[in-house]
């Protein structure tokens, strides 16, 4: 890794709770720097078990902090501006809310990549759009306090990666930062893989079936109804995989034709991309992973066209767009839309270009890059 070898470096990470996309990411970045320590606020005991030279904040000895550790927000900054790091040359934190938040020495080079700015300070008004109004009200006084502090720790950091134009965007606006746009990684091996014949599929069909999938967490501002009712009015075979708060909402609203999976191994996920006829998509996602796992087993995607989207997805060519967000432009789209047109071979192409090697290669020669720079200033 060039000079990267000789210098001392710290990964910091929002805490590691889940195993989500932003988790995948940190673990690349990890294997990139493979000898720099580990910073974060809280970890559960699967994930130290994982990671030998971590380090966690006070936070690491609340209780229940594996189902509560978001109703503990309001101590995170108090967490990361405790880490002492005056002991290293590069500080590259990864945050969807806090760990940009870290305190380093004006020698520290601070490269913060920005999965984007945290949504419930900036936006409350989408972010809490499904809270009562009272408490909505609550929130005010404490949403001004960490929007001052998150502008604040912004100002610290010395470079931002953003991971698309959406967050670049909201970098520049919030924060008044430019940045540089690394794209996140699809795992390419995952679905190239063949199938473990020892484990069953969910659907023994699903490899002939004729049906359109969703594969999203489900909270209220992903959409999925708008795709729900578009296949109840069409009659159209509907998959949907994931767990969240608006699984039991979603779930009553779903038809005959429509079928909700909250709890299937990684290898049934995969089976039933292979046996989609196409991904839907209908959130707004500053980047989205799924239009990519889709494309990756040579799937197109119906997607809304907004966000990371119009990043990842091909009009024409690896999928289709929809707009407005609405059931009648969707049902729409699906109407007219075939797979004749559309080659297996594209879709692999266009995932191939967000590979997992690309990510890490582009992440090593920025950084190098700005240290060698940063120590010239010195």
């Amino acid at each position: 890794m060039g000079t990267m070898t000789e210098i001392k470096i710290a990964l910091v990470h929002d805490d590691l709770i889940q195993h989500g996309g932003a988790e995948r990411l940190f673990m690349a970045m990890i294997e990139t720097f493979p000898k720099a320590d580990v910073f974060t606020s809280m970890a559960s005991a699967q994930w130290k078990s994982q990671i030998s030279n971590l380090k966690t904040s006070f936070m690491q000895k609340l209780p229940f902090k594996e189902k509560l550790y978001r109703h503990y927000f309001p101590l995170y900054p108090l967490a990361f501006e405790s880490f002492d790091l005056t002991g290293y040359d590069v500080v590259l934190s990864s945050s969807t809310r806090f760990a940009h938040g870290v305190i380093t020495r004006p020698e520290t080079l601070h490269i913060c990549y920005m999965n984007t700015p945290p949504r419930m300070f900036w936006e409350p008004q989408t972010y809490f759009e499904n809270f009562p109004y009272p408490f909505k009200s609550l929130l005010n006084p404490f949403l001004s306090y960490f929007r001052l502090w998150d502008y604040a720790a912004a100002q610290r950091v010395d470079h931002f990666i953003a991971n698309s134009k959406t967050p670049q965007a909201r970098i520049k606006k919030y924060y008044g930062r430019d940045s540089h746009i690394i794209y996140p990684f699809v795992d390419l091996d995952r679905f190239r893989s063949a199938p473990n014949p020892n484990v069953p599929l969910a659907d023994p069909s699903v490899a002939n079936s004729d049906y359109h999938l969703i594969v999203s967490r489900l909270t209220a501002w992903k959409k999925i109804d708008i795709a729900i009712e578009a296949g109840n009015r069409l009659k159209l075979p509907l998959k949907i995989i994931g767990e969240g708060p608006d699984f039991e909402r979603l779930k009553k609203l779903a038809g005959p034709t429509v079928e909700l999976f909250d709890r299937l191994t990684d290898e049934e996920v995969v089976s039933y991309y292979k046996g989609c006829r196409a991904l839907i998509f209908p959130q707004k996602e500053d980047f989205g992973i799924t239009p990519l796992e889709a494309q990756a087993v040579g799937k197109p995607v119906i997607a809304f066209k907004a966000g990371g989207a119009l990043e990842t997805v091909i009009g024409g060519k690896t999928g289709e767009f929809f707009y407005p967000q609405t059931v009648e432009a969707l049902t729409k789209a699906l109407e007219h839309f075939g797979t004749a047109q559309y080659h297996s071979e594209d879709c692999y192409a266009q995932a191939a270009r967000f590979s997992k090697k690309r990510f890490q290669r582009e992440l090593e020669g920025f950084v190098e890059g700005l240290y060698e720079e940063h120590t010239r200033l010195l």
